[in-house]
């Protein structure tokens, strides 16, 4: 799998991911660039599949990977069941200008209806 490095090491990329999906999942979205947006769609929409799954195994692999635990609680209980017909696509972006400090493409990554 190739993934985008964002100027980042390993550690600090990978606690930034977790930190994204956490509050995606907690808020229902968030505003970021495109290009991280574009990274987390993926660990979500894989989340989401998680709590779909629902057994014991998939909460415990949610929860290694989520920073709360109420989040957790929050995926199996409430987000994976209003997508219990759909079958992937749980994310969508919708850009939002740019950053007026860099003129980085700036977008609203948002859970589906």
């Amino acid at each position: 799998m190739s993934y985008r490095k964002f100027g980042l090491l390993a550690d600090h990329r990978r606690s930034m991911l977790r930190n994204s999906v956490t509050s995606l999942l907690e808020n229902g979205k968030i505003t970021t660039t495109e290009t991280r947006a574009k990274d987390i769609k993926v660990v979500a929409d894989k989340m989401i599949t998680l709590g779909k799954r629902g057994d014991l195994h998939a909460r415990r692999q949610a929860d290694s990977y989520l920073m709360k635990e109420e989040v957790v609680a929050k995926l199996f209980n409430t987000v994976a069941p209003r997508y219990k017909d759909r079958s992937g696509g749980y994310t969508r972006i919708i850009k939002a200008g740019y950053r007026k400090g860099d003129g980085a493409p700036m977008v609203i990554l948002e859970l589906v209806d």
